[in-house]
């Protein structure tokens, strides 16, 4: 192919008013859509539901994935490639995505206008239709449910999250769209958009890092394998293989840190560098001087963490 594509049969569901909600896409694929793609499979389902003011219709769509999204269709589709694993975090264009998904409000029954919510309140209630969210990006559980994947509360994972086989995501980890992991891995912190982490590594609990949708910046943060975030941490920078950032330590691009393992200079003091000069290296542990507070990085040898087998087979 000249160009990467993407393709999917999938129902998308239209407020009375004609705003497109959503679109489910159950089996996306790579490269261009048949000259005549089969749709009886979700023809049945393309029917209305007067509770919620919708109706489904089934869509046939065709994208180019280094192009800007065009249509609410378009940017589902987009999300959907990354959650079956398709493509990686980054590899697909997302700009402008915001602009064509409307905000939804989100019920155990599937997207409703939020416009309509006060009008069909008593409806929904006799129903047992409950709001669980008003966002522009749905649960990712609620589209795809990723194979070998453990999520502990599918309300803190995104529609667009991309989760490898052998990854858990305990209760108060949280993963954005298009961000997540390239193989087994812990979940207990916060993957920001567009953050990949590596296989074998640890996001500790509380431990957050920094995306690309704040902030202005345009370094792409990413974690390797075997690495080690730990409890109440975060990054700014980049992690290589087999790093370790002690608990409740922040290390960001303009981070003073001072090579602890480097022989000391005339003055009595070590080579301090920024936390950018570092992003990326493997084998490093980030850690706090107990004694005079500096922020410092040791090399170190070996292999970083080695998860659980059985928790994450």
């Amino acid at each position: 192919m000249s160009e990467r594509r993407a393709w999917g049969i999938g129902l998308s569901t239209i407020a009375d008013g004609g705003t497109v909600l959503d679109a489910w896409f159950p089996q996306p694929a790579l490269g261009s859509a048949p000259a005549d793609p089969d749709t009886t499979a979700l023809a049945a389902s393309a029917t209305a539901d007067p509770r919620r003011a919708v109706r489904a219709e089934v869509v046939v769509v065709d994208i180019d994935l280094d192009a800007a999204p065009v249509s609410t269709a378009d940017a589902y589709l987009r999300l959907h490639v990354l959650s079956h694993c398709l493509v990686k975090p980054n590899e697909v264009n997302l700009e402008g995505v915001f602009a064509h998904l409307p905000n939804v409000a989100w019920t155990n029954a599937g997207p409703v206008h939020p416009d309509d919510l006060v009008r069909l309140r008593p409806q929904l209630q006799a129903a047992g239709i409950q709001v669980q969210g008003l966002d522009k990006f749905p649960r990712l559980t609620d589209y795809v449910v990723p194979a070998g994947v453990r999520i502990a509360d599918a309300s803190r994972v995104r529609l667009g999250a991309h989760l490898a086989p052998g990854t858990t995501v305990m209760h108060e980890g949280f993963v954005n769209f298009n961000a997540g992991t390239l193989g087994s891995s812990m979940v207990e912190g916060r993957i920001s958009q567009g953050v990949v982490v590596g296989e074998g590594s640890d996001i500790g609990g509380g431990a957050s890092i920094m995306g690309t949708l704040s902030g202005g910046g345009t370094h792409r943060v990413s974690i390797g394998a075997r690495t080690l975030l730990g409890a109440n941490a975060g990054i700014g920078i980049s992690l290589g293989d087999d790093c370790i950032v002690e608990a409740g330590l922040y290390v960001t691009a303009g981070s003073k840190i001072v090579l602890a393992d480097q022989p000391v200079r005339a003055d009595g003091s070590r080579p301090t560098v920024k936390g950018a000069e570092l992003s990326g290296q493997n084998g490093i542990l980030f850690r706090r001087n107990s004694l005079s507070g500096a922020v410092e990085a040791v090399r170190r040898d070996g292999v970083g963490v080695t998860l659980n087998e059985a928790l994450h087979a």
